[in-house]
């Protein structure tokens, strides 16, 4: 339903970009169980990265932080069955109760911001940006520009999105 990119699993107070210390970059879904479960996030969560190779860094290791026991059950289900496919150790790192602190607003909706013309049609739907970030069709959008959904899909769903008839055009063609 909405995205937020953001800062989480370190103890250095309200991280920002310029000054991360031991957090790593995390993005916080919100989602509706009855259209997708979480182990079905967790199945494109494992498909999106190299769950058999170490992280490099703090600041983008790989890492679950699920916000419950049955979320931690499910993720742990899940790491160990990633791990029998692959015949070896997962090093995606799974770590409850950790605070999520959103990333500034600059950094959201990142493929979103890349195209003027469909940032025009949202800066006219909000008048600020708290609007946008927590907006679910700037996510989608920004979703789907970064080259998730099909063109079906987006045919469906683009009455919903509220963008101008240039703006459903452009959509178009970039996700072709």
């Amino acid at each position: 339903m909405r995205t937020r990119v953001g800062y989480a699993g370190g103890t250095t107070p309200d991280p920002t970009y310029d000054d991360i210390g031991d957090h790593s970059e995390t993005i916080r879904i919100e989602y509706d169980p009855a259209k997708i479960s979480y182990e079905e996030l967790l199945e494109i969560f494992w498909k999106s990265h190299n769950p058999a190779a170490r992280s490099w860094s703090s600041q983008y290791r790989a890492v679950i932080f699920p916000e419950d026991e049955d979320q931690r059950k499910a993720a742990e289900k899940s790491a160990a069955k990633v791990s029998s496919i692959l015949g070896g150790r997962v090093f995606t790192a799974i770590e409850p109760g950790a605070k999520f602190y959103p990333a500034e607003g600059y950094h959201q909706k990142y493929y979103l911001r890349q195209d003027y013309l469909l940032m025009r049609d949202f800066n006219g739907m909000y008048g600020d940006l708290q609007g946008f970030i927590d907006s679910p069709a700037a996510a989608k959008v920004n979703g789907y520009l970064a080259g998730l959904g099909s063109e079906t899909a987006l045919r469906e769903l683009l009455p919903s999105l509220g963008l101008s008839e240039e703006g459903e055009k452009r959509l178009l063609t970039r996700v072709r």
